[in-house]
């Protein structure tokens, strides 16, 4: 009995060895990963602001001067800039408190926040490996996986997700921290929910009988049989990075889903429809924060008007677009060249399944679908990755249209991790085949081949992300990436001039957006951005002209209306100023500079009562503006001279 003892301990103690080894190399392995990709990005510090977000995120946002109570009643209770993201809010607000508006410190953070995700990618691959090899082991299932090709299928995955091209957008840019933050707490939710799944013992097979062990899924390996999962503290720490992933950006809504994914493979915790439902029903919780947080981000693109009409775009042609992206994603992640910061959304009217460009990519989609539900039995891993590359992307693919572009590229910063977990899969597959079938002789310099051509491949995507990063460098030189990829996308165009009008190139402003007005003539903000070069050249009739014209395609532009009246001031034509005023407090009543505007403007045809009305609004909307407090004042003091004077002159 003591020499039995004696042997589980030292056995127990070599597994936990064995165990604690694996977890110290992947962990140097995935800061390796790290590090790698934070030296890759650090060009990126010396990066401006871009014009595309940016400002209207930080630069030009007010909201995030300064973290008090009100900050966070707004970040959590207004729908800013269409947007619902509480959490990435308060990250750019706690940048602008140490660095202001010094865009390195901003960059700082996106890089340190994608280095962190490599890492957790790392791990997380490792992990899932193994909780995949210890089923597979348990249940007598042939598998090629050891600890050192789990190591360097991790190790690829990492890398991948770290240097990877597509991924260049959302980190360079600092508008898109939003992903960072997202796919950060998405990752730690994984990780604590595989702790959770860990702790009940999947379905084992009985060597001797064939029969199931008496623990099935489900059930807890002290045998104390099924707990309540919302009281595990791992379930409870995933379900919180949930949260915090949903506050981040809304693409976290598919994680239950990936849960489920993850409890058929690699996991195993689903082999029967009980089982199933029991899975099922954990994911609850999980399905309520997606529906609250869906909804939630739906009220917020209505409100600013983010989402495309449906009768603009049919439900067909979104199908049909949607299906090509996830071919076009896929094409981008092996081969990834040429890649845009903008992709134009193609014409309706070009858009039709039986168009060879739209049909084969239809049928691409069918077949590798097939190809995983064929093969899947036989590569257990092929079937989970896709099935999450696609489910992820499901947000995304434009089925609820925000915004003009057909696709982005920092869509697939959680969603490549499919196929690249895949490429780290198939790296390692390779290295252990090259050691079962080429003999000794020859192994060492297959070995130094393999790793030449790995080494070559990392060096063509650090390249590649490397002259990415430099396109994000500064407003002129991304449009005109971009006007020079996409010569008949006007949106570029209106950007590219944006940029050109801040660097005092007036001319060449002018020039886009007209290249703009001709290619998109119902794009109303080209038009009105003209105008505001004309008025602020004094070509005042130049700029009422252009004004109009946008105003004839968006009559519920308040800042159109706001432009137009102060050019109506400039001409002398106070009363037509006072009624585009009117429109413009009308149609935006929060907007305190319409109501100061009409202020003066009431003022100036001595209307004071009506001018006193405004210019309290005003300051009501923004009582730290002095120059709104100042103007009040002085309409007062008229007021109480004329009052004055109306009393001496009474008999």
């Amino acid at each position: 009995m003591t020499l039995d003892a004696d042997r589980r301990t030292i056995m127990c103690r070599g597994t936990l060895n064995s165990v604690l080894k694996r977890i110290r190399d992947a962990h140097f392995l995935a800061a390796m990963a790290a590090f790698v990709t934070f030296l890759l990005y650090l060009p990126a510090l010396r990066n401006e602001f871009v014009n595309w977000d940016d400002g209207v995120y930080i630069v030009e946002n007010p909201h995030i001067r300064i973290l008090d109570s009100d900050f966070f009643k707004w970040a959590f209770f207004n729908f800013y800039a269409s947007n619902w993201h509480p959490l990435t809010w308060i990250s750019h607000a706690a940048d602008y408190a140490v660095w202001g508006l010094n865009p390195l410190g901003h960059h700082l953070t996106n890089i340190i926040l994608h280095a962190i995700n490599t890492f957790l990618v790392v791990v997380l691959v490792a992990r899932l490996l193994e909780a995949f090899t210890k089923r597979a082991l348990l249940n007598s299932v042939p598998t090629f996986l050891n600890d050192r090709l789990i190591l360097i299928a991790a190790g690829t995955t990492g890398l991948l997700f770290g240097l990877h091209p597509l991924h260049v957008e959302s980190v360079a840019w600092v508008a898109e921290r939003k992903d960072l933050l997202c796919a950060l707490f998405f990752l730690l939710s994984i990780m604590a929910y595989l702790k959770f799944a860990g702790s009940w013992e999947p379905a084992v097979k009985n060597q001797r009988s064939g029969a199931r062990s008496q623990e099935s899924e489900g059930h807890r390996k002290d045998g104390s049989g099924q707990k309540r999962f919302l009281t595990n503290t791992y379930y409870i720490a995933a379900l919180g990075f949930f949260v915090l992933a949903l506050l981040s950006k809304p693409m976290a809504v598919t994680l239950p889903v990936v849960l489920l994914i993850l409890d058929w493979r690699p996991v195993g915790r689903i082999s029967s429809l009980r089982t199933f439902l029991h899975a099922l029903m954990e994911k609850i919780p999980f399905a309520a924060l997606s529906l609250a947080s869906s909804i939630v981000t739906i009220m917020a693109q209505k409100s600013g008007n983010a989402l495309a009409a449906f009768n603009a775009l049919p439900l067909p042609v979104r199908t049909t677009v949607a299906s090509r992206s996830v071919i076009d994603y896929l094409a981008r992640m092996v081969v990834p060249l040429d890649l845009l910061p903008f992709y134009a959304y193609p014409r309706a009217a070009d858009i039709s399944l039986f168009q060879p460009f739209y049909l084969s990519a239809v049928l691409i989609l069918i077949a590798l679908s097939t190809l995983c539900v064929v093969v899947g039995r036989k590569m257990a891993a092929l079937g989970p990755a896709w099935v999450y590359y696609v489910i992820t992307l499901i947000p995304v693919l434009g089925i609820m249209q925000v915004g003009s572009q057909a696709s982005a590229d920092r869509y697939t910063y959680l969603p490549g991790l499919g196929p690249f977990f895949l490429a780290g899969l198939g790296v390692a597959w390779t290295v252990w085949k090259t050691d079962a079938v080429i003999g000794p002789g020859t192994r060492t310099g297959m070995r130094l081949f393999l790793g030449a051509l790995a080494a070559a491949s990392l060096i063509a995507i650090t390249v590649l992300a490397s002259r990415q990063l430099d396109i994000w460098r500064n407003s002129v030189i991304l449009w005109t990436y971009t006007v020079e990829k996409e010569p008949d996308a006007a949106f570029p165009r209106v950007m590219r001039a944006v940029a050109f009008k801040s660097a005092g190139q007036i001319e060449r402003a002018i020039g886009d957006y007209t290249a703009a007005i001709s290619l998109a003539p119902q794009g109303f903000i080209a038009y009105y951005n003209l105008g505001n070069i004309y008025y602020q050249t004094g070509r005042i009739d130049d700029a009422i002209e252009q004004y109009q014209r946008a105003l004839t395609l968006k009559p519920d532009y308040a800042e159109g209306h706001n432009n137009l009246a102060a050019a109506f001031e400039e001409k002398g034509w106070l009363d037509r100023a006072i009624e585009q005023y009117r429109i413009v407090v009308g149609l935006k009543p929060d907007y305190a500079e319409g109501h100061y505007n009409l202020g003066l403007a009431y003022g100036e045809k001595g209307s004071l009562e009506s001018a006193e009305t405004q210019l309290r609004a005003a300051v009501a909307l923004d009582p730290e503006n002095q120059t709104f407090r100042s103007e009040l004042a002085g309409i007062a003091a008229r007021m109480q001279t004329a009052g004055k004077a109306g009393r001496s002159d009474s008999p």
